[in-house]
């Protein structure tokens, strides 16, 4: 086997911990001697030992003149956790595979010049390209400290999201719904817009029939604090909800709302909440990733603003017609062909009927 081999075997190791290690990157590790794997870890969860500690623990005296295999450069600082390239370097590892450095400042190249100067031969770039898509929330977040924004949409072949009574259960089929649920299992947080707490009133909780999932935290864009306190998001106690709410929204609104459980977040003085600034309080609660299931017109606001790096859309075999059902994006759009949204590094699956076309929004340069 080649470099290459073992550190895809490191990348899958990785995403054993999809969603569940935030505000921390998804990181897997093999030691390799002789050919052949002897031990292997991966990062579980923020706080806990690091990827590269649970496969030298493995290997222990396997490890010395063995190779490391790691899909993201060994820390040098101490944090929540020791500095894994002391305990690399400590344990007698020969020689270093890395896939990619760590954008962190903290670390950004110390961990490997820790290495070197204790001279170990390390290679750095193996398969980086795939390690930078595993750990793309991670770059977005350390990079920003805003998080990485998904938004899906789910439609009819005729681009409608709801038939012209309003109806929109179900558009989209049973394995389409299954995968969204997935989806909320790995993002940091989910978010919707009042209108479609008060026409809907979602719980914006994963629902998983094999498995209860990881629910979300709620983020409501409410800029007048009008969430009902009968709404699935302040009674079931099954999610953390965050309401987010302009300077202007009514106290007595707000002072309910807290009563009820529920954080109020201040984001702007206008008529509406300012985005930008809630991604940014967002991100400093460590919401590194955010799924957006909004309607048309917070779906476009997010599109204005250039918050979105990534696009799901779901289309399903069914046309429904009508000249005011509502399309996936609102707003009063954009006027000009030229500054229409553009997608790259497309894919489409199917999915027993329905399609699924997903790309990144292009000109989000930080993936």
């Amino acid at each position: 086997m080649q470099d290459a081999d073992f550190m895809g075997k490191a990348l899958e190791l990785a995403k054993n911990a999809l969603g569940r290690t935030s505000p921390n990157p998804l990181v897997g590790a093999v030691i390799v001697k002789d050919g052949r794997i002897v031990a292997s870890g991966w990062h579980r969860k923020a706080g806990t030992p690091h990827a590269e500690i649970h496969a030298l623990n493995m290997a222990g005296e396997l490890a010395k003149g063995a190779t490391l295999y790691v899909t993201l450069e060994p820390c040098a600082h101490y944090g929540r956790t020791g500095p894994c390239a002391k305990a690399v370097i400590e344990a007698g590892i020969r020689r270093v595979v890395i896939a990619m450095r760590d954008p962190n400042p903290l670390v950004a190249g110390k961990g490997i010049a820790m290495l070197e100067e204790a001279g170990m031969e390390v290679v750095c770039g193996i398969m980086e390209a795939e390690a930078r898509k595993l750990n793309e929330v991670f770059l977005k977040w350390i990079s920003t400290k805003k998080p990485f924004v998904a938004l899906k949409t789910a439609m009819t072949l005729d681009g409608k999201i709801a038939t012209v009574a309003g109806k929109s259960q179900w558009i989209t089929n049973e394995a389409s719904r299954h995968l969204v649920h997935e989806w909320r299992d790995i993002y940091d947080g989910i978010l919707v817009g009042i209108n479609t707490v008060l026409k809907d009133d979602p719980s914006l909780t994963t629902r998983l029939p094999d498995r209860k999932g990881r629910n979300p935290v709620r983020i409501i864009v409410d800029s007048r604090g009008r969430t009902p306190l009968d709404s699935r998001v302040v009674r079931d106690g099954q999610a953390k909800t965050l309401i987010a709410v302009t300077s202007g929204a009514p106290r007595e609104n707000l002072e309910a709302l807290r009563a009820a459980g529920v954080e109020i977040l201040v984001a702007g003085d206008g008529p509406q909440v300012d985005l930008q600034e809630l991604m940014g309080q967002l991100g400093e609660r460590d919401i590194c990733s955010l799924f957006v299931e909004g309607g048309a017109a917070v779906n476009f606001s997010f599109l204005r603003e250039g918050l979105v790096d990534k696009v799901y859309a779901f289309v399903a075999p069914k046309i429904v017609g009508g000249r005011e059902a509502l399309t996936p994006v609102g707003g009063e759009g954009f006027a000009e062909l030229s500054e229409a949204v553009e997608l790259e590094g497309l894919s489409v699956e199917s999915l027993e009927g329905d399609v699924l076309i997903s790309g990144y929004v292009k000109g989000q340069t930080v993936r």
